[in-house]
This record gives structure tokens, C-alpha cells and sequence, in this order.
């Protein structure tokens, strides 16, 4: 690996002696790991990542695209060092209402909040590039957790909601240090003067969106890039400048990762992982909280889950509210309605609780939304069991056959997990899996 003259120089002078391990480590092979969710009992290794339960090491990288079950959310493919953002949610923020995840893409952080946080959270994943926003939120679908917004801000339209959440993380972009063993590309991307940059630019991003955390709230600072400049010197002025005090992190005897004096370093030459870095601070300084809007004059709409050819309900019924928002249908948790509504006038989003499904006359067409959602009640649906060529072909977009299924719409699932909806009309069906997500490549 041919690496930077400078870059070589500066984490010298890091590392001492120790640069010689980091280099011959970076020539490896990186780690192939993923995060289960908690859609079924899935175990896929026998090796665990050591810092987050739901973190597994595979033995070699297969072609993810060609397995169904990655399709429908059962799991994400995950560098293991970023899941020790599991422990900064366990030991500081385990009880937070609401959460920010503001450079959110493409889902890997929002996706481990979405499940370490309680169900009783609203988690706001945004991500300022729009064709990155569609991936995060593709995302976040698949995952299954209703009480998500996805969203595409600026981190300065975030001054809108001063004092709102209980808890921000920033990953932010950074040089990329970190990656050079999976990303070739950023070796040639690298330079001092991006360095310099991106450290100016972190703190531009920091200072946008300070305000939106509550006094005594949570802000988790990380990187994936080596640099003081990028990872304590930021965390030193986030301290001194805007007013917050760095918190320990309990190792669980994990003495691979580095302690240093204001985070969490991740080195590939010490842990099973890429480079990384992380952070977690206490808010100090005082801010008003937000002056909460009070909701639209919207009674709540019961919409009857009734139509030509479609019945459906969701568990523990009592806790959602069902709203038309103009052909939509959409459910949003009782307890947070006025917190989506709020989000929903102030920021672009771009998917916001649970959407159910497109009014078409008297048709209500399901979504794919509430095909992968943990809160479908899969009893009240007709489901057909499918065999891995035919839910390839599902997932390809690909018209299936269903000779044997009653017509109307069908939820087609693949080991118990649900993919989407196909409408059968008896000699053919209707493939509603979306246009977008469809597998391109030929398996």
C-alpha cells in the first residue's frame, strides 16, 4: 500500500513504533461484520463482536445482494468498530425521547439507535445529500422501527428546533484516515490540506446544530480518520468553545481500545475493525427549550383498514393513530403524534412514521413500509412462503406466479420474513416491491 508521504509523518508522530503495525495492518485484509436485527433469531457466525451483542464477525464477505433475508432488514452490513456507538447509547442516553442523527447515510448508526433506543423514541436520521437521504430511508424501512423520521437538511435548518433533543450524533465527515484499507480511493483522496478542511468543516457542522441539544443533553462526536485535528482537538473545543464536558466510556475489559485524553480510538492493528474514533460529551451551556407548536386543528382520523380488496391491523392497535395525508395513509405512535407533526412542519422529510399504504378510488394499495414494519400484525394478512428463486425474482422486480393463493393482495415472505406485497389476479400478479430497490445485478 502506497500511503501519503505526509500521512506517514503525522501518525508517526502519533504512533511512534507502533506506526510500523498500524501500516502492515492496513496491507490486510479488512474484517467483513454485520448487526442483527431483532426480526428473528438469526445468528450467523460464531464470532461475536466483542462491544455489541448484536455484532457479528463472518468468515469471508459472500454477495449480500443475493440473499433475501439481507433484503428484508434481518440484518446490516457494518464496520464493527462504529457499533460501539451501542455503548455510548447503554451507558448515557438509554431513556432519551428524542434523537438526532444528523449525517445519518447510509443508515448504519440509525439503524443501531433505532434498535439499542426504546420503542417510546423518536429518532430523526438526516442526511443533506438527497440521493443518499433515498438509501437512508430505504434503510430505516427495511430495519422496521415505525418512530423514525428520515430527513434532508442542512445541519442550519436545525435551528429551528433549539433544545429539542435529548440526545445528537455526529458522525461526521471526516479525511477517512480510517478506511484506507477498504477504501483505496481515499489514499489518493487524502491531503494536508483536507485534513484542515475537514476539521474547519466539523466545526462549522457542530456549531449549526449545538442549540438543537438540551442543556445536561447528549452529543456522541466520531470519525473515521486517525488525526488529532479531526477527532480531541475538535473534542477540546467542543468543550471549551461551546460548553461541554467529556464523559468515560466503561470498556467492558476491551483494552484494545485506546483511551485517550478526550475519546476512543479504534486502530486496525489493535481491533478487529477499521479506523475510528469516538467521543461522548455532556451539554453544559444553557439553551430555551422549544416552544412546541401546538398540533394542527387535526382530529384523529379513524380510517377503516378496509378496502375492495385489502383488510390489515397493526399490533397493540390502541397505540396508533391512523392519518390521510392527502392520498397517504399513514400511522404514527399516539404518544409521539405531535412530535412527528411538529418535525414534519419545520424540516424536509422525506419518510416519517409508518406509511401504510396509497388511496387509489376505493383501493388501498400496502406499502412496502408496512410490509417490513415489526408492528404488521403478519396474521391479519394473506402471506405465502416462497423458495429462494422465486423471492430473488420478487426482489428483481420480476412477475411471480401464485396459482395456488386466493387473488387480492399477498405478503410474500421468504424463511418467515416478510419482502413486500405482490396483488395476484389469479393467471399473474401485480410485483409492488419498489422500482428503486429492485436487484439490478443478474444472480
Amino acid at each position: 500500500m502506497n500511503l501519503p508521504e505526509n500521512f506517514v509523518r503525522r501518525t508517526t508522530a502519533l504512533l511512534g513504533e507502533e506506526f510500523h503495525d498500524l501500516e502492515k495492518a492496513l496491507e490486510g485484509t479488512a474484517p467483513t461484520s454485520v448487526r442483527v436485527n431483532n426480526k428473528m433469531n438469526y445468528v450467523p457466525s460464531d464470532e461475536g463482536v466483542a462491544w455489541c451483542e448484536t455484532g457479528y464477525y463472518l468468515k469471508e464477505r459472500p454477495l449480500f445482494t443475493a440473499d433475501p433475508l439481507f433484503h428484508a432488514g434481518v440484518y446490516y452490513v457494518q464496520e464493527a468498530s462504529s457499533m460501539f456507538l451501542v455503548q455510548a447509547v447503554k451507558q448515557h442516553f438509554p431513556n432519551a425521547r428524542t434523537v438526532l442523527d444528523l449525517c445519518a447515510a447510509p443508515g448504519g448508526k440509525s439503524t443501531l439507535l433505532s434498535q439499542a433506543l426504546p420503542e417510546s423514541s423518536l429518532l430523526v436520521s438526516n442526511e443533506i445529500v438527497r440521493s443518499r437521504a433515498y438509501i437512508l430511508a430505504e434503510n430505516l424501512i427495511k430495519w422496521g422501527n415505525p418512530n423514525i423520521i428520515v430527513t434532508n437538511n442542512d445541519p442550519r435548518d436545525f435551528n429551528a428546533l433549539p433544545g429539542y433533543f435529548d440526545a445528537v450524533v455526529i458522525d461526521a465527515p471526516c479525511s477517512g484516515e480510517g478506511m484506507f484499507r477498504k477504501d483505496s480511493g481515499a489514499i489518493g483522496e487524502w491531503s494536508e490540506y483536507n485534513v484542515t478542511l475537514c476539521a474547519a468543516r466539523q466545526r462549522e457542522i457542530l456549531t449549526s446544530v449545538w442549540d438543537t441539544l438540551k442543556a445536561d443533553g447528549i452529543l456522541v462526536y466520531s470519525t473515521c480518520t486517525f488525526n488529532r485535528e479531526e477527532n480531541e482537538e475538535n473534542v477540546q473545543w467542543i468543550c471549551e468553545e461551546l460548553g461541554a464536558e467529556m464523559l468515560d466510556m466503561d470498556l467492558h475489559g476491551n483494552q484494545d481500545i485506546t483511551a485517550t485524553d478526550y475519546g476512543y480510538r479504534f486502530y486496525p492493528h489493535k481491533t478487529k475493525g477499521e479506523g475510528f474514533f469516538l467521543s461522548v460529551l455532556r451539554k453544559l451551556s444553557p439553551i430555551q427549550s422549544t416552544q412546541k407548536n401546538k398540533r394542527d386543528d387535526k382530529k384523529n382520523v379513524k380510517f377503516v383498514t378496509k378496502s375492495n380488496d385489502f383488510t390489515f391491523s397493526l399490533q397493540d392497535s390502541q397505540r396508533w393513530v391512523i392519518l390521510p395525508e392527502e392520498n397517504l395513509i399513514k400511522a404514527y405512535d399516539k404518544s409521539l403524534l405531535n412530535d412527528f407533526l411538529f418535525i414534519n412542519k419545520q424540516l424536509k422529510c422525506m419518510h416519517s412514521g409508518l406509511l401504510l399504504g396509497e388511496v387509489k378510488g376505493k383501493d388501498l394499495i400496502p406499502s412496502a413500509s408496512m410490509a417490513l414494519s415489526k408492528v404488521l400484525d403478519t396474521e391479519s394478512v394473506e402471506k405465502v412462503e416462497v423458495d429462494y428463486r422465486t423471492a430473488i425474482d420478487f426482489l428483481r422486480k420480476e412477475a411471480i406466479t401464485l396459482p395456488d393463493s386466493s387473488r387480492g393482495y399477498i405478503l410474500i415472505c421468504f424463511n418467515g420474513q416478510a419482502l413486500g406485497w405482490v396483488k395476484n389476479l389469479g393467471n399473474r400478479t401485480n410485483n409492488l416491491y419498489p422500482q428503486e430497490w429492485r436487484i439490478r445485478m443478474k444472480i
